[in-house]
């Protein structure tokens, strides 16, 4: 029989956030896949060593994705990635891949699942903590409450958004153009908070666009509410 493809979520940093079912498949199975092209290098591989000392013996399978634009040269490495799982999967071993936060939200193992479905591989998707939720947390600052809506935007930059929809505003993947993001975020009249390497080393949190550095880590994510 075939090997099962799990896609885990170990959550946004710290390793008390990862759930009993992370750590336990960590245990149980042998091909523990992680992004990166240093596998102990990872950092979804160090918060789960952190709550499973016992992945340091396991066999660690890089999974090395090219921060490019070209679109054909992305889905390659897909296609690599989805066929070296294949290898392990067809001897009927299981492979986990570790994912920061959840494997349902802006996740690699997304588009590996793609093909490995296509191939006619088993998946499962085990729920972890995602940023936004531990970011909220972190600030304790509730993100929606009665009939509010939650809107969660990538490089909002990219989409020159007004930020002028009902509801509450979730920006992550815009560190990169912070000085633009801060100038559309002042024009929302929204309150806004944000926190970098949320529940990692270095957390620094900030309250109001003024005090968020133009120059803010990749790990940044902004909660903009009404």
């Amino acid at each position: 029989m075939k090997g099962i493809a799990y896609g885990v979520g170990v959550g946004p940093g710290d390793p008390e956030y990862m759930t009993l079912k992370a750590c336990r498949l960590i245990r149980e199975n042998e091909v523990i896949a992680v992004p990166g092209k240093v596998a102990r290098e990872s950092v979804a591989y160090k918060i789960a060593v952190a709550a499973v000392p016992e992945l340091a013996e396991k066999t660690l399978v890089p999974v090395y994705m090219p921060m490019v634009k070209d679109r054909a040269a992305i889905d390659a490495e897909h296609r690599k990635a989805a066929e070296l799982f294949e290898t392990y999967l067809d001897r009927g071993q299981n492979v986990v891949f570790l994912t920061l936060g959840d494997p349902t939200i802006y996740c690699t193992f997304s588009y590996i699942q793609h093909y490995l479905e296509a191939d006619g591989y088993q998946i499962e998707l085990v729920s972890g903590i995602t940023s936004f939720c531990a970011a909220a947390a972190a600030l304790t600052v509730p993100l929606v409450e009665w009939d509010e809506q939650l809107h969660v935007l990538p490089a909002v930059h990219k989409l020159e958004h007004a930020l002028d929809a009902p509801g509450n505003y979730v920006l992550m993947k815009s560190a990169s153009k912070m000085a633009q993001v801060k100038e559309m975020l002042r024009r929302s009249g929204r309150k806004v908070s944000m926190v970098t390497n949320c529940c990692m080393e270095g957390e620094q949190r900030y309250h109001g666009v003024d005090e968020i550095p133009d120059d803010a880590g990749y790990f940044s994510l902004i909660i903009a509410k009404e």
